[in-house]
């Protein structure tokens, strides 16, 4: 694309479509031969009489949590809301299907408009509010506007909490492997329970039935994983020797994680605990060590002294036409939030791009994306940009742990009142209100 014309933004006021019926048997046939080779076992619970219209909130692990769910809710359609990426050219599909893009972890007062339509459609509105695939097979960030959200919408909720999923295929290492599928259908609100309960006893029930930890469900289950790359890139996430303390400097390939510096290594057993090779095993459990990690980063942030700073190649993503690259920058991240400067060139318009720490309650970020590097994404509500650090290796994963504690610092560690949907200050009420005056 000519950088002197400005691209076409993506329509994110448009309204959502209902599941088009003719393609209903393809998402059928796209989902249901991978779920049964994963021979897939679902434990509903009061949900046998639960019909739509109802919200659904899903825990995300990979992308077979879409096929997943849409065996859950067989024969049901559904809308979900589906990030912008997902949609790169194939729009006109993920509409028909009942897709609705978001830009992630971004105010998005429009989004209730369109979550609204679905419910009155009569349908099931499908949510994945971790926002990201599970960086370490443990619950991530949930944010505390899910239960305005719910009380808004008046209608009964149910979880799907899905396990083995990020076993069969990390967000750090999307090989696939032979793990059993299992998910807990589970109805924890009826229409009652909504009208009737606060918002944080709302928030309370969302919170216990998202618990959850794959690698300690695999010991539990007596799954063994027999794959030959088990633990390659691990450390992508795992970037802290917990021996040494050296950052950034682990590797990963085969069965085994090490520290590049200190040289200690660690196998990952078919069970799914870590081993050290010799020594002490500091960790039996990755997400020990990953929250080992963030203890480290929050220290950090609360004496002042975290920062990362370093020269970055930077993508736009304006529509779902593809990837527009507007050149080299530099991206700071501190107790001050991200600071993203493009100079811009050959006719490309300079970008300055601020993020304080109480706009973001957390970042998404993507490890080898595109076979180009890890990067972090940072979106207004117009563009969502693709950043890739070029000289510092394996930062991004504390990058998006420091994002939470900088969140929950500047807000004094209170309980997290997390924008996901809308600013904590305006209501979903107000929010459609303020929309239709400016229409």
């Amino acid at each position: 694309m000519d950088k002197n014309t400005t691209p076409v933004k993506f329509d994110m006021a448009r309204l959502p479509m209902r599941q088009s019926w003719y393609l209903r048997p393809l998402t059928w046939l796209f989902s249901f031969p991978d779920v049964w080779r994963y021979h897939l076992k679902i434990n509903r619970h009061d949900v046998q009489d639960l019909k739509p219209p109802y919200l659904l909130l899903c825990t995300h692990m990979s992308f077979i949590d879409f096929k997943v769910t849409t065996a859950a809710i067989f024969p049901h359609r559904a809308n979900y809301v589906v990030a912008i990426d997902g949609i790169i050219g194939r729009e006109w599909l993920l509409r028909h299907v009942g897709g609705i893009c978001k830009r992630k972890f971004t105010n998005d007062i429009t989004l209730i408009k369109q979550i609204r339509q679905v419910i009155k459609n009569g349908d099931i509105l499908a949510l994945y509010p971790e926002a990201r695939y599970s960086l370490i097979g443990t619950t991530a960030v949930l944010p505390d506007s899910l239960g305005k959200l719910v009380r808004f919408l008046k209608v009964p909720v149910a979880v799907l909490n899905m396990h083995g999923n990020y076993l069969h295929s990390p967000c750090w290492n999307l090989s696939k492997r032979k793990v059993p599928l299992a998910a807990d259908f589970t109805r924890i609100l009826t229409g009652e329970d909504v009208s009737r309960l606060s918002v944080d006893d709302i928030n309370q029930r969302i919170r216990q039935a998202f618990v959850y930890d794959e690698y300690r469900w695999q010991t539990a289950n007596k799954i063994k994983i027999h794959h030959p790359a088990n633990a390659s890139g691990l450390h992508r996430v795992l970037y802290q020797c917990p021996a040494c303390l050296t950052e950034f400097k682990m590797d990963s390939g085969g069965n085994r994680i090490w520290c590049g510096h200190c040289g200690k290594r660690w196998n990952l057993l078919p069970t799914g605990e870590l081993e050290a090779s010799s020594g002490n095993t500091e960790f039996s459990y990755a997400p020990d060590w990953f929250e080992f990690q963030r203890a480290q980063v929050r220290q950090q942030v609360e004496q002042g002294t975290y920062s990362i700073s370093d020269d970055v190649d930077v993508d736009s993503l304006p529509n779902a036409r593809g990837y527009i690259n507007i050149g080299l920058g530099r991206l700071t991240h501190d107790n001050r939030g991200f600071m993203l400067d493009v100079p811009g060139s050959a006719g490309a318009e300079p970008l300055h791009l601020v993020k304080t720490p109480v706009s973001m309650y957390s970042c998404h970020i993507e490890y080898q994306y595109d076979q180009r590097g890890d990067c972090i994404d940072l979106s207004t509500l117009d563009d969502t940009y693709y950043i890739y650090p070029l000289h510092l290796k394996n930062c991004v994963t504390k990058i998006a742990l420091a994002t939470e504690e900088l969140y929950r610092f500047q807000l004094g560690n209170t309980p997290r009142t997390d924008p996901l949907f809308v600013p904590v200050t305006i209501s979903p009420e107000a929010a459609l209100s303020n929309q239709s005056e400016e229409n």
